[in-house]
């Protein structure tokens, strides 16, 4: 009988392989040291080992997807549209600044353009406009002078953005560009670079003095901040409340500065501010910063937005006409929350704005003479306001009350108002003496835009006649009838009311007959009253025998030599070709040009109210609305020259806190003359310096402001 073989069975025919063996057989062949691992068969075998789970998860659904084309195309859609309506609505709020976007291309292409607008101006042979570069946040510095850097780098941007899109070319989103330092145009502060810092035909730029402030008066940027009165009318109608501030720019002059102020205290007492900035040229952005003050990126829907959520809307300048427009034609009802402190004094400003002057609730002005203006050119128009104008005028603030030695808020137990005062003479040494002044030098000090308005070219005619001796000297015995008919004011008000008071305590004895102790206190408190009245009466007579030894002493042998500063240079409100018209005038006088002094615009001037002697204000025209340096001035003790227009005739009172003099030409003569005469009488513009500095302490101080303030926004708050 034959044998059967192992693959046969007992007929001879052949049996299949299990499969289970078989696989089994085969892994344990090819799973030891005896197999290749990168063998074909190995990778044939762990090929077909792809697990069901992965597939399911990843592949199966981007199957799906891509056999529902609706549902495919929906998706596109929508995200289409989502970044369609994000790149939209980033424009609409982002004041149409310069910015990147998704899918644009802002950022190469602007420096691209800014580069052939150069190479353009170059061809044509004109000067390309002063660009300054201003480095984006959390970047580095870029220096000006390293022009080839600059250029350097900005090329390698647009390299890797041109390389980055070439790569994602099929792509229809792409990524964010770079940012590209922003370049703006500095045409504005061109009248800064015409007078150079040391020329004997311009004269001499001084200033900044901030440092040696800080050193002298040891304190800091939060020692700077006043501190609100919690317990005044003001800080409890304000606390909590939002309160919305249009500013028509952001120049260091006295509307925009003033606004400030304004939301720096209602800041400190509790309130909520946010600020509506029509144009942002200027310099105070950096001190907003640095008070936490917050600016509404839009001028637009959203500052609409927020006015209407706010208990009130105060606007800081007749400009901001057009924004008040656009705000009542969207919210008609928010003209009773609206408030319209205007600061400007000319024709052209009520034109700009007269056909919004009925709609506001309320519209508050500087001066008398400001608001009886207005109130004539409204008549004119047949215009009906909707309440009655109140006065607000400006006031000294808190950090140069405390520079100029009077009580304020800032004062402490080691900083008092006598300390103060001590520290602001150190002051004028050290400052005076960083611009080369010396004892016998009278600084005559004037700090306004440089423009035909303000009158600085008629100063320096008129130190020009003074200079060269060409003016007739003042007769000082009139300006003394004035100063002592002003102390014998006082006195007769004194007498006036002791008289008073003695024939009304005889009529009460006489009437209500009382106990004789309370007949011997009546006694004693008549007694009081007439002593202290007699010894006010005998202290105006001693005022006023010093005054007139004052005023008949003569400085000495030495004459006092003028010199003259001028501010602001720099500032946005200059006009470039006034500027030159007084450097023209310069150049043709070589004894003049070296009497003059320049500074930039600065927020930090407490240096130079204290290094001064006199100031001047010659606005022309219908004169200064106000005039807030010039009671900044008084509280130094300066005497002040001012025209006879506007609100300088309200605040300076001719021949006692200072001397006016006419606008135009015909007041050069006069004005000269006044120099003349502060030259010859220290003593006397001493005397007029004292004599402002009380008037400041009566009237102009921070609390009188904001008083009155109160009483307007009782009225026009959104009442809760």
């Amino acid at each position: 009988m034959e044998e059967i073989s192992g693959n046969g069975d007992a007929h001879g025919n052949l049996l299949k392989p299990n499969s289970i063996h078989a696989s089994g057989s085969f892994k344990s062949s090819l799973s030891g040291r005896s197999g290749a691992r990168n063998s074909p068969a190995f990778r044939r075998l762990q090929s077909s080992r792809t697990p069901r789970r992965d597939l399911r998860s990843g592949s199966w659904s981007l199957q799906w997807i891509r056999s529902n084309r609706v549902v495919f195309w929906l998706l596109l859609i929508t995200m289409w549209a989502y970044i369609g309506f994000h790149v939209q609505s980033r424009w609409a709020h982002s004041d149409h600044r310069q910015k990147e976007f998704v899918g644009y291309k802002d950022g190469a292409f602007g420096v691209k353009n800014q580069e052939d607008a150069s190479k353009d101006s170059k061809s044509n042979g004109s000067n390309p406009p002063n660009f300054a570069v201003k480095e984006p946040k959390g970047g580095k510095n870029i220096k000006n002078s390293d022009s080839s850097d600059s250029k350097l780098s900005v090329k390698r941007i647009t390299s890797m953005v041109k390389s980055s899109m070439s790569k994602r070319g099929r792509r229809v989103l792409k990524k964010v560009a770079p940012k590209v330092p922003v370049m703006e145009s500095t045409e504005n502060e061109s009248d800064d670079v015409l007078i150079p810092k040391r020329n004997t035909s311009f004269g001499l730029m001084v200033g900044s003095f901030g440092n040696i402030e800080d050193r002298i008066f040891e304190w800091s940027p939060e020692k700077r901040k006043g501190t609100c009165d919690r317990k005044g009318r003001f800080a409890k109608i304000v606390w909590s409340r939002t309160i919305i501030l249009i500013f028509h720019e952001l120049s260091m002059t006295g509307a925009p500065l003033s606004m400030m102020e304004l939301a720096t205290e209602l800041l400190s007492c509790g309130g909520y501010v946010k600020a509506v900035v029509l144009s942002k040229k200027g310099g105070l952005m950096s001190e907003f910063d640095k008070r936490g003050i917050s600016i509404l990126e839009d001028k637009g829907e959203i500052s609409f937005k927020a006015a209407m959520k706010a208990d009130l809307v105060i606007a800081g300048s007749a400009v901001s006409s057009s924004w008040i427009e656009q705000y009542l034609r969207r919210n008609p009802a928010g003209s009773n929350q609206l408030v319209w402190w205007i600061m400007e004094n000319r024709l052209e400003y009520f034109n700009r704005s007269k056909n919004m002057l009925g709609q506001v609730k309320m519209l508050t002005f500087l001066s008398d003479i400001q608001s009886n203006q207005w109130l004539s050119w409204c008549k004119e128009e047949n215009i009906k306001l909707k309440s009655q104008p109140m006065i607000v005028p400006l006031s000294v603030n808190d950090e140069l009350a405390f520079a100029a030695g009077i009580p304020c808020s800032l004062n402490t137990p080691a900083f008092g108002a006598e300390k103060m005062t001590e520290k602001r003479d150190f002051l004028r040494i050290e400052v005076r003496k960083e611009m080369g002044l010396s004892d016998n030098d009278m600084l005559v000090m004037t700090l306004s835009s440089v423009n035909p308005a303000k009158g600085q070219l008629l100063l320096l005619e008129a130190a020009h006649l003074v200079t060269g001796r060409n003016v007739s000297q003042r007769d000082p015995i009139i300006i003394e009838s004035e100063l002592s008919l002003h102390f014998i004011q006082n006195q007769t008000a004194v007498a006036e009311h002791l008289e008073t008071n003695q024939t009304g305590n005889a009529v009460v004895v006489k009437r209500k007959p009382t106990s004789k102790a309370s007949k011997k206190r009546k006694r004693k408190r008549s007694r009081s009253n007439s002593l202290s009245l007699l010894d006010d009466a005998e202290t105006a007579k001693q005022d006023q025998r010093k005054l007139r030894r004052l005023l008949s002493d003569k400085i000495g042998a030495e004459e006092q030599s003028l010199k003259i500063l001028i501010g602001s240079i720099g500032s946005k409100s200059n006009k470039v070709s006034y500027v030159k018209r007084i450097l023209g005038f310069l150049s043709q006088s070589s004894n003049m040009s070296k009497s003059v002094l320049w500074t930039r615009a600065t927020t930090r001037v407490a240096s130079l109210y204290a290094a001064a002697d006199v100031y001047v204000i010659n606005s022309q025209g219908v004169g200064e609305t106000f005039g807030r340096v010039t009671v900044e001035a008084m509280a130094f003790g300066l005497p002040v020259l001012g025209t006879d227009a506007g609100g300088t005739r309200e605040i300076v009172e001719d021949k006692v806190t200072g001397l006016l003099h006419p606008v135009g030409h015909e007041g050069t003569q006069i004005l000269a003359q006044n120099i003349q005469f502060f030259l010859n009488n220290p003593p006397a513009r001493k005397k007029m310096g004292l004599l402002g500095r009380q008037r400041v302490q009566e009237k102009y101080l921070k609390h009188h402001t904001y008083s009155r303030l109160a009483e307007v926004f009782i009225k026009c708050m959104k009442v809760k």
